[in-house]
């Protein structure tokens, strides 16, 4: 046996994980609660001894750790055109596994840093233009930036013909010079960008969010928690080497302030007769709803659904929905204790996971041209998609994870939103998934193989 401690530092609970690498299998899942406020070695303690009450004592080999503490990567983007430079601006941070609060596109105005200053990013990622194309706007938003009042790190990816003029211009600020993310109309190179992202937070962020005594006490924090989990879809869907994954899918972690989902497919057209309009997203592609969540952001699901749609799911009028979502808004840490209550998480749950997968997922309109009628495609089409991966404790712990999953699924009465049509629903019941992603780092066969036998079940019963 070859036990190995994963630690992931969220921002409500410090989740540990232990396994076997040499045997693929899960020891034990434990967690406690993230005392980042005071000293986070507390939660972190806590959640051993609650791990070894299930595994006993045991002296790992290796300890590994991802962090969303603290709120986790605070970022914003800035980029040209907003269907453009700015999407691809947006797209390489949120890959990274940063929270991405605004993107700006164009000329900053006043106003944009006033509201820059008030948030108080960590990172900021400048962009705009092609490589030789546009470098007007990039080098006047490297002027507006130069005047921040704190010294925050900036990537630039942008026109290679203006980065290292933009980086003169930011003066004595920690600028880092990256590959532009969008060297040519419509072409995304976010990877090395993403990658810079990563090692900003490694070195930076983690002192900054009072992580550090935390990394001393595992091999040293690796990733953000939501790169880690994309880390582990990708693994999940593509395999490893000789071992194969299971395929194309969309995964959905549903929390209580933000809904993150995932998706690892082409998303490409299906028919010939479809054109792409705008860019063409990344294959592993991340989207964070900030404003989609089952207690912190609970009215932002009544928003985007409206009272009678909740209604109709949960079965309860719609005055009384609305008291009951007032109520959870102030009562975050609210676990449902009556039956009312219960069809009420069920029906939020459900419209979350509808919203937050219709939002990521791309669209088909219909063009009458000269030549007849053409479809247009923006974003991905997911609709050949296999597997929808649901985790998250408002999904993992719901009595109907697969019935609230299932609203992932394309839904005829809206036919222009490219969801998966007829995907096998899993559940990450051990909520392992970021877990096998820092452990892939490493150990990706036996991240792989973890993951399909406890989540894909490929090739093992259930």
């Amino acid at each position: 046996m070859k036990p190995i401690l994963l630690v992931d530092f969220g921002s409500t609970n410090t989740k540990v994980t232990a396994v076997d690498v040499e045997n693929y299998e899960v020891l034990g899942t434990a967690a406690a609660y993230t005392t980042v406020e005071t000293d986070i070695n507390n939660g972190f303690r806590e959640a051993v001894s609650n791990l070894e009450k299930i595994t006993g004592h045991i002296e790992y080999e290796e300890r590994y750790a991802c962090s969303s503490a603290a709120g986790g990567l605070k970022m914003i983007s800035i980029g040209l055109v907003p269907e453009l430079t700015a999407q691809a601006s947006r797209e390489a941070s949120l890959g990274a596994g940063a929270k991405v609060w605004k993107t700006y596109s164009f000329n900053l105005t006043k106003g944009d840093m006033r509201e820059i200053e008030e948030y108080h990013p960590d990172i900021i990622l400048l962009t705009g233009g092609t490589d030789g194309g546009n470098s007007e706007c990039i080098l006047y938003n490297a002027q507006m930036l130069s005047s921040l009042s704190y010294d925050c790190p900036i990537v630039i990816a942008g026109n290679r013909c203006a980065a290292e003029e933009c980086q003169e211009i930011l003066g004595e600020r920690t600028t880092f010079l990256c590959e532009n993310v969008m060297p040519k109309l419509g072409e995304l190179n976010i990877e090395p960008t993403q990658k810079q992202i990563r090692e900003i937070f490694l070195k930076r962020i983690v002192q900054g969010k009072g992580l550090s005594e935390a990394a001393d006490l595992v091999s040293g924090i690796i990733m953000p928690t939501p790169s880690a989990m994309l880390t582990a879809m990708e693994l999940l869907s593509d395999g490893w080497e000789e071992l194969r994954g299971i395929g194309e899918l969309v995964g959905v972690d549903l929390g209580g302030a933000t809904t993150d989902i995932y998706s690892i497919a082409e998303g490409s057209p299906a028919n010939m007769g479809t054109v792409m309009k705008g860019i063409q997203e990344p294959y592993a592609k991340r989207s964070v709803e900030g404003d989609i969540g089952m207690r912190y952001s609970v009215h932002g699901i009544l928003e985007a659904v409206g009272d009678r749609r909740l209604s109709k799911i949960a079965g309860i009028n719609r005055q009384k929905v609305n008291e009951l979502v007032d109520y959870l808004s102030n009562h975050t840490d609210y676990i449902p204790d009556n039956e009312e209550m219960e069809k009420m998480d069920y029906a939020l749950a459900c419209a979350a996971v509808e919203t937050a997968v219709s939002r990521h997922a791309g669209s088909l309109e219909q063009v009458y041209t000269p030549c007849g009628l053409t479809y247009l495609q923006s974003g991905k089409d997911l609709r050949r998609v296999k597997y929808v991966v649901v985790t998250g404790g408002a999904l993992i712990h719901a009595k109907h994870t697969e019935e609230i999953a299932k609203f992932a699924l394309y839904d005829e009465s809206t036919p222009g939103s490219l969801r998966p049509e007829n995907a096998e629903i899993l559940v990450d019941r051990k909520y392992i998934l970021a877990a096998m992603g820092l452990l892939s780092q490493h150990y990706p066969a036996a991240a792989l193989e973890i993951m399909k036998k406890e989540i894909a079940y490929y090739g093992h019963k259930k």
